[in-house]
């Protein structure tokens, strides 16, 4: 059994990505730069300085860490904490951190939000950054998180036109411009292979994209009774995995790094094994 709760530290296409994800036991990826964490399976004092949390669903290993974190914030004079969590369970949370309450004796100030997919979360206060929250397929309520930028640009169709022209539409009340979304980042959670259809997964420049199991040692079959995606999920699916940058998060505890590498390079197409990393 590979050794977990070492944090991992890697930059993917200019974002940075810190934390612990091993599938049952603790998921919380960090991402410094955009000032927030997806999961909070188990904390360390690094995602006590974060005070946003992004909870793709209530197992355990992705969830049990959130009272820990809020009363360490707390303790540590921090303002508290922010959380979202998928709508179906948002009063559950509630109760769960008033019971935590009446056992610790302690405030837990935090504020909580239920969300759906379609939802935008604002990530500054001038709606440029957010996440856009996506379908996913887990055995319990989920969702998942697209990191978002949003920019201005020229319509396509101008594209090319000289200033002048393009100032003579604007002074005749012409809109000359759209805005548009880049997605940078997706995180997929727990979840089933369907979530490789939704835009949001396609689109993303880097997806953190759940791969829990590698080999026979645990089938097909069980995997997608557990609302896993298993390595046979993607060499079926290849059509769809065209991001630029792949990181493999959620890995069975089953392999070590070295183990899993080998099965990589082993059965995945070149082309995607180039742009495949383990976050492990």
């Amino acid at each position: 059994m590979a050794r977990h709760g070492l944090s991992r530290m890697m930059t993917v296409d200019g974002i940075r990505l810190a934390g612990v994800t091993v599938g049952g036991l603790e998921s919380a990826v960090r991402v410094p730069d955009w000032r927030l964490c997806f999961d909070m399976g188990r904390g360390d004092m690094e995602t006590v300085k974060v005070g946003r949390v992004l909870f793709t669903h209530a197992h355990l290993d992705h969830m049990a860490g959130a009272p820990w974190h809020c009363a360490t914030r707390d303790l540590m004079g921090m303002a508290p904490p922010s959380y979202w969590v998928p709508a179906p369970l948002l009063g559950r949370f509630q109760a769960m951190m008033e019971a935590w309450r009446a056992l610790s004796g302690s405030a837990l100030p935090h504020e909580v939000h239920g969300v759906e997919p379609g939802d935008w979360v604002p990530l500054d206060g001038r709606g440029l950054r957010g996440a856009r929250v996506f379908r996913t397929f887990h055995r319990a309520p989920s969702v998942g998180y697209a990191l978002v930028e949003r920019r201005t640009r020229l319509r396509p169709e101008l594209v090319g036109l000289p200033g002048s022209a393009l100032g003579a539409r604007r002074l005749a009340g012409e809109e000359i411009t759209e805005s548009v979304e880049e997605v940078r980042l997706a995180y997929t959670g727990d979840t089933g292979p369907e979530v490789l259809e939704e835009p949001c997964v396609q689109r993303a420049r880097v997806l953190l994209l759940e791969l829990t199991f590698l080999d026979g040692r645990v089938s097909v079959e069980k995997a997608e009774e557990r609302g896993h995606i298993h390595l046979e999920h993607l060499l079926g699916r290849g059509e769809y995995l065209l991001n630029p940058h792949v990181v493999a998060i959620h890995l069975s505890a089953r392999y070590d790094r070295d183990e899993a590498e080998r099965i990589l390079d082993a059965r995945l197409p070149s082309a995607l094994r180039a742009r495949l990393r383990l976050f492990r």
